[in-house]
């Protein structure tokens, strides 16, 4: 079976190249031109030898995942459908501010947590992606955004990253190493439904930044929204969470979506601020995003407002985050994989779809 390029790292091209008679200071060479070039055709890599290149272009699979659509929101993100070489889905989203460019990715096909108010878990796990398939939805993100590049990754789209660990810690490292991706470690944001062993071994392995997908800060409320949460109870999570070796600055993030009369009461407020008592924390409060079939609706304004004001009082971080790329389905918890047909979408919108699609 042909190896993907994108799935060696600096490591693994030394390797190669010692075992095929190369000069080990080439893995350098074609590390940035995938990495820092985003260039991920061998006959391009004008710095190497011919009979290099040619080896590389008949051993190794180059191919990025294809871009099957690409839907422009009003708020100027941009929801990425691509396809990987056996045919799966997967979706990205690309979001760009006046100071960054954050990239929401996917580090699974489907999910399997089955969280009841996200739609990626109504599909189940299809399987995981492979380290180069995460990092080439950097690269398919970065031709998407010409001029620009992306500054900040978050592990927020499809799939539970920490169940695809290993390939997600690969790919993380290849983000952060200058001799790849280049991005800040305070730049790259691994999110959890609360995995706790992951999380521990994520502190030791490599302590990115962390987010925790909350929702809830009582266990039985919790296990009915997450069913992660029957394994890994909050006072398992929250004893990893003061273990894990977060960036002073930072502390931890926590999701947390606002349902109506779910979880938006002043009794969950309490709740919460007792969870969070001796972590440095920021909580992101996040209205429900509607979904087809889903029965759940996001809380009224009203209890948005007392619900921050509860925790802000209390010298809690907390900003209400509207997702963005909602009208194209791609706010938090609305990715399913799903092509323009599927979706209802926006009718502003349409007219510009697949005019920036063919761009790509």
């Amino acid at each position: 079976m042909t190896r993907y390029a994108l799935d060696y790292d600096l490591s693994d091209w030394r390797g190669w190249l010692a075992g095929n008679g190369f000069p080990l200071y080439r893995a350098g060479q074609i590390y940035n031109w995938i990495c820092q070039k985003g260039v991920v055709a061998p006959k391009e890599f004008t710095n190497l030898s011919q009979p290099l290149r040619e080896r590389l272009e008949n051993e190794f699979n180059w191919k990025l995942p294809e871009v099957d659509s690409a839907l422009e929101s009003k708020d100027g993100s941009s929801k990425i459908l691509v396809k990987t070489e056996d045919g799966l889905l997967i979706e990205m989203v690309v979001m760009s501010y006046e100071s960054r460019v954050t990239l929401c990715l996917s580090s699974q096909v489907g999910c399997r947590m089955g969280c009841t108010f996200c739609q990626t878990g109504k599909m189940g796990l299809k399987r995981n992606l492979s380290s180069g398939e995460i990092l080439a939805q950097i690269i398919i993100a970065n031709r998407h955004l010409g001029s620009k590049r992306v500054s900040n990754v978050v592990f927020m789209g499809m799939g539970e990253p920490l169940d695809n660990y290993d390939h997600v810690v690969k790919a993380c490292r290849a983000m952060i190493d200058p001799d790849g991706f280049g991005l800040s470690k305070s730049r790259v944001t691994v999110s959890t439904s609360g995995l706790v062993p992951e999380i521990q071994k994520l502190g030791a392995d490599l302590p990115v930044r962390l987010a925790i997908s909350l929702h809830n800060a009582d266990d039985e409320k919790r296990s009915r929204l997450m069913p992660v949460n029957r394994k890994y109870p909050l006072a398992e999570l929250k004893k990893a969470l003061l273990d894990y070796p977060a960036p002073k600055r930072y502390g931890i993030t926590f999701e947390y979506v606002l349902i109506e009369g779910v979880n938006d009461s002043i009794a969950d407020a309490k709740k919460l601020v007792r969870f969070l008592h001796g972590l440095k924390a920021k909580v992101n409060l996040i209205p429900l995003n509607h979904f087809p079939g889903v029965q759940m609706k996001a809380s009224e304004s009203e209890s948005i407002r007392n619900f921050q004001s509860y925790l802000s009082e209390r010298s809690i971080p907390a900003p209400v985050r509207y997702s963005r790329g909602q009208d194209v389905s791609g706010g938090c918890g609305q990715l399913a994989a799903k092509r323009e047909k599927e979706i209802d979408l926006d009718p502003r919108v349409l007219h510009r779809q697949r005019r920036r699609a063919g761009r790509l």
